[in-house]
């Protein structure tokens, strides 16, 4: 094996993002992140879009983007209106193209909770431009998750609540069953445009009731069977 020296660069390359494995001192390195828009029907009716099964698609959030495990979400720059959105996490151990439905949960790793920070001024500019979405989505610590849950402990979940609290009142409520593509289809349908990666998430969509955070809020998010992500605003 070629083993590359530290002084082979020109810049230090940057560290690896990495999240806890719950139960585990091992920890699982974060590849790419992809984002799933609009897969629940009653968020997709609130964001003014039919709900209709029409072909899903995605955005992307980088791995440095990433919040670990009991750290806080730093308010941040050029928005006035950030909203929280509480999603499902699915972390890939292995990758591939063309995936089979049938096969697709073998590459799942496990799961986590994760929250699809926006700045949702700055996407809705963007939206009218017909530009990307990376300014209101793709921001610095954007992308709060919790410890990965291994898949051999809890299975592959698709029921249960998801649900969102802030300052204690909910404001998310919603269930997995009613995600419009389910796992093993986002994972299959991904894996025909992009070449998966072991160390991928994919945020798995959010339900209703998207909202509004201030600096001093405090936000609990849950997943049935998967775990809860508290913190707050800074």
């Amino acid at each position: 094996m070629n083993v590359i020296s530290p002084a082979n660069y020109v810049i230090a390359p940057p560290a690896v993002t990495t999240l806890p494995v719950q139960g585990s001192d091992k920890l699982f390195p974060v590849h790419r992140i992809y984002c799933i828009g609009r897969n629940y029907a009653a968020h997709a009716i609130e964001m003014g879009h039919d709900p209709d099964r029409e072909p899903p698609f995605f955005f992307l959030k980088m791995p440095d983007q990433v919040v670990q495990p009991g750290q806080d979400f730093p308010y941040p720059p050029k928005s006035t209106d950030v909203h929280h959105e509480i999603e499902l996490v699915v972390a890939l151990k292995k990758g591939g193209k063309n995936i089979p439905l049938d096969k697709a949960l073998d590459h799942v790793f496990g799961y986590g909770v994760g929250l699809d920070m926006t700045r949702r001024d700055l996407q809705g500019e963007a939206k009218k431009l017909g530009r990307p979405w990376e300014i209101g989505k793709a921001f610095e610590d954007s992308a709060p998750c919790t410890a990965l849950v291994p898949a051999e402990r809890i299975g592959h979940p698709a029921k249960g609540a998801v649900w969102l609290k802030v300052n204690d009142k909910t404001t998310q409520e919603g269930d997995l069953n009613q995600m419009i593509w389910k796992v093993p289809e986002m994972i299959s349908y991904l894996s025909d445009y992009f070449t998966l990666q072991p160390g991928d998430l994919i945020m798995s969509g959010t339900p209703a009731g998207v909202g509004p955070v201030k600096k001093g809020d405090r936000l609990h998010g849950h997943v049935d069977g998967v775990g809860d992500l508290k913190l707050s605003v800074d």
